[in-house]
């Protein structure tokens, strides 16, 4: 092993690695082989050599005198009249070093210590490429397609990385090809016994939230808050947004002059319809405004729930609270959605178990007359004691926010 130090060198510039790095890799080897080929239980050490560009493999020996060694203690210790005999000045308890010439032994042994080093090199080079792209991870990365094998997994090349985006990892009906540039989060990253994973996806609700703040500088400025995403991919998603900024519209920032910031997004993910809703503390409120386009006469959270077994059974095993929805018989398509869609995603996104309760629209004049003849607060004081934990603000705007709603209903309704 002659020179073996301008070798690490070689190795570590060749793989951009610290050549400290390198070093303890070899140590780790040649010790390693050397209890495997000459003791288990010897106190084997590497020594660096600068001056001869060399690092020499060691075995250390503890004097001990003649009447306390044994066979237990041969494999650490030597009697004190051996060591004597092979060093002038040596007292108990000193430390002795030989020497081991990796050159007389086997061949075959000193090739698997360089196939442990090979090996050894690998990895460290994946855990410095670990290192630098870390710091990517959850975030948008590019890439150009560098295959798609016969199951769908799509290999991505990222700067000097190969990724994996899985087929599951894929909007539904998404065809790539080679050489296409794509966009997809980088979702994970680690290292297996087969080498560095670098696991990509195009599907998970992040990969929305880093394109919206791609595209809609309020909500990477921090103006406009995402509270919750949820996505069916590549058929609809849900985002609910607040701001405490009065003069901004969270909705009007979010999908731009004419759409043109939320439909860039939906183009991305393959055409998916992004519905924007402004999130309200008051659950009844949000309820409402997450089956968005559908409009709703009322909604009451945990309805019956002290005379309702079901209801408690569902408390009892921590599934979803129910959510008690009286909509109108030409609202209730709506508000379920092609295929179930929206209220599916509406009970992911408030996090009810939400029930529609229709009202024939042969009843639509009687519930008008019913809630322009009594007074908006009146209408709310099932809401006031929850809302009065709120501050004063949040108040006010979510009593407004719930008269729009009402207004809004009763307007579109009459025309």
């Amino acid at each position: 092993m002659e020179k073996i130090l301008d070798i690490v060198e070689a190795i570590a510039s060749e793989n951009d690695v610290p050549k400290e790095r390198v070093i303890e890799a070899i140590r780790e080897s040649m010790i390693n082989m050397a209890k495997r080929e000459i003791d288990d239980l010897a106190n084997f050490a590497v020594n660096q050599d600068d001056a001869n560009r060399d690092l020499q493999l060691v075995q250390k020996m503890i004097v001990c005198s003649d009447e306390e060694f044994n066979e237990d203690l041969e494999s650490t210790h030597i009697p004190l009249s051996e060591a004597k005999s092979l060093v002038d000045s040596v007292d108990i308890n000193d430390e002795l070093e030989y020497q081991i010439n990796l050159e007389s032994m086997n061949r075959n042994v000193v090739n698997q210590i360089f196939y442990e080093i090979r090996d050894v090199i690998q990895r460290i080079n994946e855990e410095e490429l670990l290192k630098k792209i870390e710091k990517d991870l959850h975030k948008i990365v590019l890439g150009n397609v560098i295959s798609v094998d016969n199951v769908g997994n799509t290999s991505v090349e990222i700067g000097e990385n190969r990724a994996i985006l899985p087929l599951k990892n894929r909007i539904k009906g998404e065809q790539f090809h080679h050489g296409q540039t794509i966009r997809a989060i980088l979702k994970y990253i680690g290292i297996n016994r087969n080498g560095m994973r670098i696991e990509l996806s195009r599907t998970t609700p992040k990969f929305l939230e880093e394109l919206l703040k791609l595209e809609v500088p309020e909500i990477k400025d921090g103006d406009v808050q995402i509270h919750k995403i949820v996505r069916i991919p590549g058929e609809k998603a849900k985002v609910a947004l607040y701001t405490n900024n009065p003069k901004i519209d969270p909705i009007g920032s979010a999908v731009g002059t004419k759409g043109v910031r939320i439909n860039a997004v939906s183009k991305e993910l393959h055409g998916e319809n992004i519905d924007c809703i402004e999130y309200s503390s008051v659950p009844e409120v949000f309820v409402a405004k997450s089956l968005a386009p559908a409009q709703v006469i009322s909604v009451k959270i945990n309805a019956n729930y002290s005379n309702n077994e079901q209801a408690q059974s569902q408390l009892q095993y921590n599934e979803k609270p129910i959510a008690v929805v009286h909509i109108l018989h030409s609202q209730k398509s709506k508000a379920i959605g092609r295929s179930g869609l929206n209220i599916r995603l509406a009970s992911m996104l408030t996090g009810y178990d939400i029930e529609l309760v229709e009202i024939p629209d042969k009843e639509k004049n009687q519930s008008e007359q019913h809630m322009e003849s009594n007074d908006i607060k009146s209408q709310l004081s099932a809401l006031l004691p929850q809302m009065s934990e709120s501050k004063t603000e949040d108040k006010k705007l979510d009593i407004e926010a719930l008269k729009s709603l009402f207004k809004d209903s009763n307007t579109k309704d009459q025309n």
